[in-house]
């Protein structure tokens, strides 16, 4: 089953894509959609519809995952990611693919084993578990980080079938 991993942003989304048989897990590709600064906030969203889109169209996941939203103490920043959100959940449901949500916190303790776990930890995680030769920047880090932890609930769920 191939798994895509969605760590949204207004300004750069990472994305994550991995195989999973089993318990098993391999590396597939990672990535950023970086959408321009100068751009109106409408023409963002559609760089990062237009990016998950040929993501989607390249890696043809058979299942994917997105972080949820947390509080952030701005709420201008809060809203714009909760729009991007929305824009990347869109796009993954065109394509009729099944989309899971995980909390920060539950991403973190299914890679790193700690909830509390920072961005260093994550991407330190991430290339040790996939067996990477070089470390992904944080945002494709916390992205593959959101994939594992879908295929760690896919492959549990599977089994108490």
């Amino acid at each position: 089953m191939r798994i895509l991993g969605i760590d949204p942003g207004s300004r750069i989304t990472g994305f994550g894509v991995i195989e999973q048989a089993g318990f098993h897990v391999e590396y597939v590709s990672c990535g950023v959609i970086k959408s321009t600064p100068d751009f109106t906030f409408p023409d963002r969203l559609k760089e990062i519809y237009d990016g998950i889109c040929e993501v989607l169209e390249t890696y043809q996941p058979d299942s994917a995952a997105i972080e949820n939203v947390f509080v952030a103490k701005n709420p201008n920043s809060a809203l714009k990611l909760g729009q991007a959100r929305g824009v990347l959940m869109l796009a993954v449901r065109q394509y009729q693919i099944d989309l899971s949500e995980y909390s920060a916190k539950a991403v973190k303790q299914a890679v790193v084993g700690y909830g509390q776990a920072d961005k260093y930890q994550i991407q330190q995680a991430v290339r040790a578990l996939l067996k990477l030769s070089s470390t992904p920047s944080q945002d494709a880090a916390d992205a593959l980080a959101i994939a594992m932890c879908c295929s760690n609930h896919l492959a549990v769920s599977q089994v108490s079938l």
